[in-house]
């Protein structure tokens, strides 16, 4: 009987890694959150609001832009991913959520991981490189957030912060990517990311809130407590103000406000739905972002060509 592969617990039921990739293959996968891709989304999409504010879907230049961010997206999330996962591998042992990744599990080495860290990182590298020279430059400045983040949680209450400065970075490097610049307007989108981040992995954090407290891992899940739901609004208050700055400075068209109007909306309703004790709900509501960052996207498309 062939050994069957455990997948990871905040996993969808069914995804493809662990229906379909070879076992060799499902620990590396698995380090680079393949099997859950909204961590993907959520790093990719402020970098395709900017494309989108910055430049009209129709120039010519959109559409490969468009594509290596996902491709970088895909790749920089997996070494982040993995990274991570080398960092906090005791720690994860000691929760339940993540003790069946395969670093704690013992499905992969730490080598491995490191080997696998920096394969992904060589083909970010090349995605980078077909970038202008301000858009080189800003993407290796970002490398000092990305190894600082997995060590937030040791020393603040506020890791979301830094969640929220290193995933938001395709903001100021899909302005600069797309147009040359980094104006106002793509300082507002990033600023507003940050905000949103804060909001969804807060929400994400809750699943853990009750091991991380007996692991001593900090969050702001744990800071806030009761109040969580009560932060959520000006975080997301903030993320709004942020992206409607952004598309009035980007001069974003009439079609732009609707979009917007229904994406403020799912933030409303994810605030007053969300259960705060019920980790089902709270990994629901979080994956629930893409939807989020998706309006947002489309409105900018429609802006933008107004």
């Amino acid at each position: 009987m062939s050994e069957v592969m455990p997948g990871v617990a905040d996993a969808p039921k069914g995804n493809w890694v662990d229906r379909f990739a070879p076992a060799a293959a499902k620990p590396y996968l698995q380090l680079s959150r393949m099997d859950r891709p909204i961590g993907t989304w959520l790093l990719l999409l402020p970098g395709w609001w900017a494309i989108a504010f910055a430049l009209p879907p129709t120039d010519s230049g959109f559409g490969w832009l468009v594509v290596l961010f996902a491709i970088g997206a895909l790749v920089m999330r997996g070494a982040g991913c993995t990274f991570n996962d080398i960092t906090d591998r005791e720690f994860d042992a000691q929760v339940a959520r993540t003790r069946g990744r395969p670093l704690p599990s013992g499905r992969a080495t730490p080598r491995q991981a490191w080997i696998w860290l920096i394969a992904q990182s060589l083909v970010g590298l090349v995605v980078l490189l077909q970038l202008n020279a301000l858009a080189i430059a800003l993407g290796v400045a970002s490398l000092g957030l990305i190894a600082l983040y997995p060590y937030a949680k040791r020393f603040t209450w506020w890791p979301q912060a830094f969640l929220g400065l290193a995933f938001n970075w395709g903001a100021i490097l899909g302005w600069a990517a797309a147009a040359g610049t980094v104006p106002l307007a793509a300082i507002s989108l990033y600023a507003a990311g940050i905000a949103w981040t804060l909001g969804y992995d807060t929400i994400y954090a809750l699943q853990d809130k009750e091991d991380d407290a007996l692991a001593g891992v900090k969050s702001t899940a744990r800071l806030f407590g009761r109040a969580t739901k009560a932060w959520l609004v000006p975080f997301y208050l903030l993320t709004a103000l942020g992206i409607a700055a952004a598309a009035y400075l980007a001069g974003a068209g009439w079609p732009f406000w609707p979009f917007f109007a229904l994406a403020c909306a799912h933030l409303v309703w994810q605030i007053r739905a969300l259960r705060i004790d019920d980790p089902a709900d709270c990994l629901s509501k979080f994956r629930s972002n893409r939807d989020f960052g998706l309006l947002v996207l489309a409105g900018a498309l429609v802006g933008s060509v107004a």
